[in-house]
């Protein structure tokens, strides 16, 4: 019996060192890669929100931090990532008998360019873009904006992660 589980042992740690590295997080990112680089991302849209280039820089370097073993440097990473925010607009999406919004969409785009300095294939300029709808009695200030501000920086920067190091 104790052979048995010896030998199982050693043929999953064959598989896993055959197969490469596994990660977790579902990341497929090669092991000569040490470093990221995430540069700041500027609101270039047309209305401006003032604080989102900062809250969504933060918590796309955040993503990274948390699901890669990556050091995050300022200047020539492994991976690189720049852009900017080139939408932000709210836009009615249904309407109320009075001829009011009954409900808003407000709707975010982020232009990225990534960089892979290991294997330049790997390279893209993608859009990404995610919306949150909200009542159209609401101002989209405070909470709600905050709440707004999660949502669709979360699924735009997991898209950014799923395009660039998960290859999904």
């Amino acid at each position: 019996m104790k052979k048995i589980g010896i030998t199982l042992a050693l043929l999953v740690s064959f598989t896993l060192v055959k197969c490469g590295i596994y990660s977790f997080t579902g990341t497929n990112i090669s092991p000569d890669v040490k470093t990221i680089q995430i540069d700041f991302f500027p609101n270039n849209a047309v209305l401006v929100e003032p604080s989102l280039s900062q809250t969504f820089t933060t918590d796309f370097r955040d993503l990274f931090d948390t699901q890669t073993n990556l050091t995050s440097v300022s200047s020539g990473g492994d991976l690189q990532f720049e852009g900017e925010i080139t939408g932000y607009k709210i836009n009615p999406m249904t309407a109320t008998a009075e001829q009011t919004a009954a409900q808003n969409r407000l709707t975010i785009t982020v232009n990225v360019r990534f960089f892979n300095n290991k294997n330049e294939d790997d390279n893209f300029e993608t859009t990404f873009s995610h919306y949150y709808d909200f009542d159209g009695s609401s101002q989209l200030v405070g909470g709600l904006l905050d709440d707004a501000f999660d949502e669709i920086i979360e699924r735009i920067t997991q898209d950014i992660f799923n395009a660039s190091v998960a290859k999904w």
